[in-house]
């Protein structure tokens, strides 16, 4: 039982699963913000050209079946959002990413090499022998 606990306390103190679990945590509340963004901000803006301030309260009625084609409108526009941010920010890393690469790529061609060096010792000698 003590070798389980321990490899479990490995586990859950990797950074990965802490990362993973910020990133969760940081997800719903964004999903919350986005839901705030989207039925107080969006939806009354949209409502004015409308003519109908809550988008969900649009509702399709056949017999007894609701359609509530409002909600699934706010879930599209939520939808939209949250993959517009999460292309700005995996936009952001691969540019961070790019540069780390350039500058990594920079230093390795500043770097001189053992050839250099005796090539720049061969050059120096031909000098000195005229």
């Amino acid at each position: 039982m003590k070798g389980f606990l321990n490899e479990f306390k490995e586990f859950i103190s990797k950074g990965s699963v802490v990362d993973l679990a910020v990133g969760v945590i940081v997800g719903g509340v964004f999903k919350d913000l986005t839901s705030s963004l989207v039925t107080n901000l969006i939806n009354p803006l949209i409502g004015i050209f409308l003519g109908q301030v809550d988008l969900s309260s649009i509702v399709w009625k056949i017999g007894d079946a609701n359609f509530k084609i409002g909600a699934f409108i706010n879930s599209i526009i939520e939808f939209l959002i949250i993959m517009f941010v999460i292309f700005l920010i995996v936009k952001a890393i691969n540019k961070m990413r790019s540069i780390g690469k350039k500058n990594e790529e920079e230093e390795q061609a500043n770097v001189k090499t053992t050839d250099d060096y005796l090539i720049e010792i061969r050059d120096l000698l031909k000098e000195n022998q005229k």
